[in-house]
């Protein structure tokens, strides 16, 4: 028998990045906000993504370091890796990361329990408990998309969360996909000893990328003993004695590639089906996610969705800041708009590292953006060279017009901390001009920034400081667009 509804000012579906961050805006406001969670508590990003992740890049890229000191004099023989301590260590990180955030959870209430709609102001958790409120917020977050491959499921294969629980790593994997999830622990598998293929659609690894970032990495992965098979369409899967057969289609011809182990890394889907959403007149795409305006209300407007069941950037700071924004918007009626041009930047931790910030020349070029853009490469720079990381290079877009930065783009070593000067001048919108006279530091990895921006301010007219004119050297490449 179900007890008496509950009542609540908010109450948030999801206790994962977005959810908890909507949960502590809305308690910040002084309203009562309650969460709603199956477990286990945590959320994805603590549980099953980026930090178990990052744990096991550390690993890797460690290995990678130890086998490539001969570069700077080191000679470190019979360099191994013990996956047994690598993933004790990943468990106990996960841990305590884990028991932080349930502390900070468990200081709502807290309905444990599979959430749907009944009305549009009442949902049901599990079998027992209702809940009313007049304003809800939808965290209920992603999962993996299914297997849709002939002969996969029959066959088995490895996911994004099997991969991060390995206790021993397969001789041999095919990597179907591109994508972060595919990028990350695809390297992080070939360099704990894993034969290593990926299968891509596309022409070069993320192909959201502007060309040459993707095109840059496709090559520094082939570099490392991991074949990129592009432009493939994938026809089936079979299991051959121990191993495993993908065929696939390339160039018009059919082919195949054998190996002990599958990782599918095709992406994630909303998760939102069971939330019985049409009952609380909430639309969704044909894939499940949640339809929401620049508000984040839904169809429903007292109903408001955030994070990755809206199938947008899944990115967990742009899940926070969706939870904030909506959590402010449901507790004062208030109409704030979320503003993805500096929140949308994002890093890939490979190695070399990628990172962006706002429009890329993809999407310049696609809004007729009048631009000129520049980069520099860290084989010519100071500071990566006495570091022996010299692979990639930055990039700098700015409004032709203006001056204003636009976007700026990174490949290379600690690309993932080398972002955020571009997002901090960015957020203050400055100018190509205005950022080449922030003094840098040297000998830094930073200071690299400035030869792009100083390229860009020529081909503006601006010259650098202390210069009569601007000499761009060989290795700045600069160019003015329509």
């Amino acid at each position: 028998m179900q007890a008496a509804p509950r009542t609540h000012d908010v109450v948030i579906i999801g206790a994962g990045s977005a959810g908890y961050a909507a949960a502590c805006t809305v308690r910040d406001l002084g309203c009562d906000a309650a969460l709603v969670d199956t477990g286990p508590l945590g959320g994805l990003c603590i549980l099953r993504g980026c930090m178990p992740s990052k744990a096991l890049l550390a690993s890797s890229d460690a290995l990678a370091d130890a086998r490539e000191s001969k570069q700077l004099g080191i000679c470190a023989r019979a360099v191994d890796a013990d996956m047994e301590f690598i993933a004790a260590r990943k468990r106990f990180l996960v841990s305590e990361f884990a028991d932080y955030r349930i502390d900070g959870i468990e200081r709502f209430p807290l309905y444990r329990g599979s959430a749907r709609f009944l009305s549009p102001n009442r949902i049901a958790v599990g079998d027992s408990a209702l809940v009313d409120a007049p304003k809800f917020i939808v965290a209920t977050g992603s999962k993996i998309a299914p297997a849709a491959l002939d002969g996969l499921d029959q066959a088995g294969y490895l996911d994004s969360d099997r991969v991060l629980e390995l206790e021993h790593v397969p001789k041999s994997v095919i990597v179907l996909g591109g994508g972060y999830t595919a990028c990350e622990l695809g390297q992080f598998l070939a360099r704990l000893g894993a034969g290593t293929t990926m299968l891509i659609r596309g022409r070069h690894l993320l192909t959201q990328s502007d060309d040459d970032v993707g095109s840059a990495l496709t090559r520094y992965f082939e570099e490392d003993g991991i074949p990129v098979l592009s432009e493939t369409r994938l026809l089936g899967v079979e299991k051959r004695g121990d191993a495993k057969v993908v065929r696939f289609e390339r160039y018009g011809d059919e082919r195949e590639v054998a190996a002990d182990e599958i990782f599918y890394a095709l992406g994630r889907s909303a998760n939102s089906s069971e939330l019985a959403l049409e009952n609380a007149g909430v639309e969704c795409d044909q894939g499940g996610a949640i339809r929401v305006d620049a508000t984040l209300r839904t169809s429903n407007p007292a109903i408001y969705a955030v994070g990755d069941v809206t199938g947008g950037q899944m990115l967990v700071h742009v899940a926070i800041y969706q939870g904030e924004v909506a959590a402010r918007n449901a507790c004062t009626d208030a109409y704030e708009r979320a503003d993805y041009r500096l929140v949308g930047a994002h890093t890939l931790f490979t190695d070399p590292q990628v990172a962006a910030v706002g429009m890329g020349e993809k999407e310049l070029r696609r809004d007729r953006v009048p631009y000129v853009s520049a980069r520099y490469d860290f084989a010519e720079h100071g500071k990566a060279q006495c570091l022996a990381k010299t692979k990639g290079f930055v990039k700098m877009m700015a409004h032709r017009i203006t001056g204003k930065i636009l976007g700026a783009c990174v490949i290379g070593p600690q690309g993932s901390e080398l972002i955020h000067e571009v997002i901090v001048a960015m957020n203050f919108d400055a100018t190509v001009d205005q950022f080449m006279r922030i003094p840098h530091l040297h000998p830094t990895l930073a200071e690299i920034w400035t030869y792009p921006a100083e390229a860009c301010a020529a081909q503006l007219g601006v010259k650098a400081p202390g210069d009569e004119q601007v000499e761009l050297s060989t290795s700045v490449a600069g160019a003015a667009h329509e």
